[in-house]
């Protein structure tokens, strides 16, 4: 399997996914091929493959957007995880007002596996599942790196990320400002599981009048409360 060559269209299928997951909303054809760096014939005929297995969608003017089918495959992906953290998730989202989410290692990103937006809130930040990002940055990465020994980071991690992570696994949580999305700061907790990915549970808002330590101490509840339903 090692010595197998790896199927060019089914990889170019894998990033028009990635690429939609990480879009703020849908894209064009055009945009996709730019994104892929192939002609936009071949884009097109990949995207009418996805769309067959209703893996993304066109509205009516044609802009390319996730499938439905892409929730129900995302709901079989560690589902018993995914239903003991929902819970817990909704509660903090809507007692802190912020958007709570439940992120896990994948390779060398962190990726959002579900997440919840406050009932009553004015304004919240969306998070959407499935959005990923190094984990060498923001608050559930370096919640998920402190569970992990120096050898297991991504190559080239600087000098700093150490001192920040370690601090971060003293304190018991983690935070970043500005760090994936600008004006946008995050507390984050380690989650660790038996037998499991390492993960994290966090939040994301603009401005909130508690302290970090008191966000952390909430999600730190939360936490336990998964951890001993899974029996981790």
């Amino acid at each position: 399997m090692a010595d197998a060559p790896a199927s060019q269209t089914l990889s170019r299928g894998i990033r028009i996914l990635e690429v939609l997951s990480d879009a703020r909303g849908a894209l064009s054809i055009d945009e996709i091929a730019g994104e892929l760096g192939v002609h936009r014939s071949i884009a097109y005929r990949l995207l009418r493959t996805l769309e067959d297995h209703g893996l993304v969608s066109r509205d009516a003017s044609g802009l390319v957007f996730l499938g439905a089918r892409m929730a129900a495959l995302a709901a079989g992906v560690a589902n018993d995880l995914q239903a003991e953290a929902l819970p817990e998730l909704t509660a903090v989202a809507n007692e802190l007002g912020m958007t709570c989410f439940l992120a896990v290692l994948d390779g060398e990103e962190c990726i959002t596996l579900v997440s919840v937006e406050p009932r009553h809130a004015v304004a919240s930040v969306a998070q959407r599942p499935g959005a990923r990002h190094s984990v060498t940055v923001g608050a559930p990465g370096k919640a998920i790196l402190a569970q992990l020994a120096e050898a297991e980071w991504p190559a080239g991690s600087f000098a700093a990320l150490h001192d920040t992570v370690a601090q971060s696994r003293s304190a018991g949580f983690a935070t970043s400002h500005d760090e994936v999305i600008p004006t946008v700061q995050s507390v984050a907790v380690p989650l660790a599981l038996r037998g499991q990915r390492p993960a994290a549970i966090a939040v994301v808002h603009v401005a909130t009048d508690r302290t970090d330590a008191e966000i952390a101490a909430r999600l730190q509840h939360s936490a336990t409360t998964i951890r001993e339903a899974l029996g981790g």
